[in-house]
């Protein structure tokens, strides 16, 4: 097998003004244009109204390349597209090869009888999207979302990138993945699929090989090598293959155990010569859904090698409009950030696009587990003949591509279509619904029971198991829940529920002010400024935020005061909800808040925002997710005071707790020692303070608790029995040291009165230790960060001299 990759020597041609651009592979229309400074930055100010001028002209991506006999000599020559962004017309020295119109499929043709010897040229002419969908829709009106181009779920290419409710309108075009030559003799691999079964201690493999031409007398050789590299089976055969292991090395998804990767090498051989090889990683593990009656309801509990495991975690969207500026460094460091945030689960929503192959490789690695949906969202779809056969191979596609990773959790029909129609306002029709049940209960759930039947199939979110049967039942299934946000409820609604998961739910804030100076100028700088405004895609969001604020805080003193606010409320909000769910462990097993991540700098739901830039919630997700959880349920002059442990093993502690005002003398104190199973939350005690508390000491009395276990303070947490606004915070008079070490800095903050959310801001990028956490006084807190997180021309001094700490008193103070 001879495989050329086909990413160098393009050329971009713009049709109208016939400019041509040199271009590399991954490419885009727009990123070409940006680059050659032909278009403004479409993330600057207002600058994305250009894109859509971009996306309504057609463009002609190019390549001259030559061809040899020693390619001619080979039998079958193809050519394969991995992504083509969208609807393009390929040629080949003047003749048609083919037509697309799908960015989610894999495109393979056979080439051989269009190449001449010595210099030829391919042709892919992309079409305007917009021009496309503006037509299907003026024939055929389907229901969608407001925030995109009218039509956009015509044509199978992201929904997001023609906007969303965060994301711009910048529908670009390209040749968004790698484009490859091949050419072989006789006969090659065409896939490969990996089944487990599990039993005890032992683990059969079965490998089950495709070729080409199975007439062939080719012999296949499966090597199996452990996760240090050494062969632990060999097999030579056909196309069938049964490897049995006892005391395997399992995977685990993060904080659970090793991520152990086993090698799976797959070669060709004919004549005693390999002809063709193929290399998958597999991770040994189970991963079922548990979706069966019970006392509540009906479960939705995923069951990781024989453990119910509570899923922690978020929502992931496409990382970039610009889909060539995403590379395997930048997501990973993202999966870097979500296991620092103790996460375990990814759910890649279904309006973008399906992730990198890399994207799924560091899941493996770092132990998160995917929830897939299919790229289809809050979206009528009819299947007309051509759009059924295209979605059909598109989830053929996919599913063959993904299924053998051990990070693949779920595979998901859609995000939200079920609940759309069930509770959106859309007109019930007949046939929209007939093409839904087709679709999401009926063809994509056949596909993949022949293609990946060991993972657990799941037709819409939420859902409560299809038909539209009470898909936003909260004690069935899994639950998108926006009454906090778009309800305009109290951050304490969610104790309301006990949802059996949760796998959408969210709160926006505003990101750092270093983000909002990338695409502002300052006199843009207030919330409702057009600039401001154009990168808030939420309708009246801003208002929203100021709505929460007003319920919770006092006003911010200036601009800077009130994007920090923002942030507070974000965290709190989340916080709430998340630390309930995870008291009711059991009952409620998972947890995915709406959204880790933004595609351009913006307003959003995201606790990490466009530069990678950690907001609060991000650090407060670290805490609310950590595997054992310290949480404090107030009420009015009460508190419960829980233990939640994600750990297999039982663990034993000790909390400390004391009363304390404003001033932090303690009013009343104690302790218990406690013991919490494994995979369990504990209410270990609950304390009655209506003699300490009344309508004059609530506004100066909070309760702080510390989780002590082998002797070390492992948790610590405060609550207050007022609103922040209503609370009477003293001036903490905030201070801070610097020490270095050999790998980090250790900032020591210590305070003079009690103060909540103190926020260490450094002139330069870097994720710290901790952020965002409450203060007693003469209880002085180390924060750390990793030298490697920073410059290495940062340097003590500079640190001292850049570094800066406000809190909550900061904010009008």
């Amino acid at each position: 097998m001879l495989k050329v990759n086909f990413n160098d020597n393009w050329t971009m041609k713009d049709l109208q003004t016939e400019k041509e651009y040199h271009v590399r592979l991954p490419a885009s229309v727009m990123n070409t244009l940006l680059d050659a400074h032909e278009i403004a930055d479409p993330f600057y100010r207002d600058n994305e109204e250009q894109a859509l001028e971009v996306a309504n002209k057609d463009y002609l991506f190019y390549k001259r390349f030559e061809v040899d006999q020693t390619l001619f000599a080979h039998e079958k020559v193809t050519i394969t597209f991995h992504g083509i962004d969208t609807i393009a017309e390929i040629t080949i020295n003047g003749q048609k090869l083919a037509t697309t119109e799908n960015m989610h499929r894999i495109y393979e043709w056979n080439v051989k009888e269009l190449l001449v010897e010595g210099e030829n040229e391919i042709r892919v002419t992309l079409f305007s999207p917009l021009k496309y969908i503006e037509e299907k829709q003026r024939k055929n009106r389907l229901a969608g979302v407001d925030h995109a181009v009218d039509g956009y779920q015509h044509l199978r290419k992201a929904h997001s990138m023609y906007g969303w409710d965060w994301g711009p309108k910048i529908p670009d075009l390209g040749l968004w993945r790698d484009v490859e030559l091949k050419a072989w003799n006789d006969n090659r691999l065409e896939d490969i699929h990996i089944h487990q079964i599990h039993n005890n201690n032992q683990v059969q493999v079965r490998v089950d090989v495709t070729v080409e031409n199975q007439m062939d007398s080719c012999e296949t050789t499966v090597l199996l090598k452990d996760p240090a590299g050494q062969v632990v089976s060999k097999d030579v055969g056909k196309d069938s293959f049964l490897f049995e292991m006892d005391d395997p090395q399992l995977w685990w998804p993060a904080g659970y155990g090793e991520q152990s990767l086993y090698t799976l090498e797959v070669s060709l051989n004919k004549d005693g010569e390999q002809i063709d090889s193929l290399t998958k990683s597999i991770g040994l593990r189970t991963i079922e859904v548990k979706h069966e009656p019970d006392e509540w309801g009906k479960s939705f509990t995923f069951i990781i090698n024989g453990y119910p495991i509570f899923m922690k975690g978020a929502n992931y969207i496409p990382e970039d409009n610009l889909l060539p500026r995403t590379s395997k460094e930048r997501t990973e460091r993202l999966i870097q950030d979500s296991v620092a945030a103790n996460f375990n689960m990814i759910r890649v929503w279904g309006g973008g696009h399906y992730p990198e192959d890399y994207f799924y490789d560091l899941c493996d690695r770092y132990g998160i587990i995917v929830w897939q949906d299919f790229m289809f969202a809050c979206s009528v779809y009819r299947l007309t003949e051509q759009f059924e056969q295209s979605v059909r191979q598109e989830a053929i596609d996919q599913v063959k591509r993904i299924r053998h990773h051990a990070c693949l959790g779920i595979w998901c029909g859609n995000n939200e279509v079920e609940e759309a129609m069930e509770h959106w306002g859309w007109p019930k029709k007949a046939d929209w619904r007939r093409d839904y049940i087709k679709l999401f209960e009926i063809i994509l759930p056949d596909i993949v029971a022949e293609y990946d039947s060991q993972t657990f199939y799941w037709s819409s979110s939420p859902s409560s198991g299809g038909g539209f049967d009470k898909p936003r039942d909260p004690n069935i299934g899994d639950v998108h829940y926006w009454e906090v946000w778009h309800g305009q409820k109290p951050f304490t609604d969610y104790r309301n529920y006990y949802f059996r998961f949760c796998s959408e739910f969210g709160f926006q804030s505003f990101p750092s002010m270093k983000t909002i100076e990338s695409f502002t100028k300052p006199e843009d700088r207030n919330i409702f400024s057009r600039v401001m405004e154009q990168h808030q895609k939420n309708d009246a969001a801003n208002g929203m935020i100021l709505y929460y604020l007003s319920e919770n805080f006092l006003y911010p003193k200036n601009f800077d005061a009130l994007l920090y606010t923002s942030q507070l409320l974000q965290a709190e909000a989340i916080k709430y909800g998340v630390e309930h769910w995870r008291r009711n462990l059991g009952r409620c097993m998972g947890s995915l808040y709406w959204q880790l991540n933004d595609c351009w700098p913006v307003a959003s739901w995201s606790s990490v925002d466009y530069y990678g830039r950690w907001k609060a919630l991000h650090y407060y997700a670290k805490k609310f997710y950590d595997p054992i959880l310290l949480s404090i349920e107030e009420g009015e002059k009460d508190a419960s005071i829980y233990v939640t442990n994600d750990h297999l093993e039982a663990i034993v502690g000790r909390i400390e707790w004391k009363l304390r005002d404003n001033q932090s003398r303690v009013i009343r104190e104690g302790w218990k020692e406690v013991k919490v199973d494994g995979l369990s939350a504990k209410a270990c005690q609950y304390l009655d303070f209506s003699d300490e508390i009344n309508e004059t000491t609530k506004y100066q009395t909070y309760l702080e608790a510390t989780l002590y276990i082998d002797g070390e303070a492992y948790s610590y947490t405060t609550v207050i029995f007022t609103k922040p606004k209503h609370f009477d915070f003293l001036n903490p008079q905030l201070n801070f040291q610097v020490e270095e070490g050999n790998q980090q800095f250790t900032i020591q903050v210590s305070a003079k009165a009690y103060t909540k959310y103190v926020e260490i801001q450094l002139e330069q990028d870097a994720v710290l230790s901790d952020n965002f956490f409450d203060l007693s006084p003469d209880e002085p807190k180390n924060v750390t960060i990793a030298k490697n997180r920073l410059p290495k021309s940062v340097t003590k001094a500079a640190l001292e001299r850049t570094l800066s700490i406000r809190s909550v008193y900061h904010i009008t103070h």
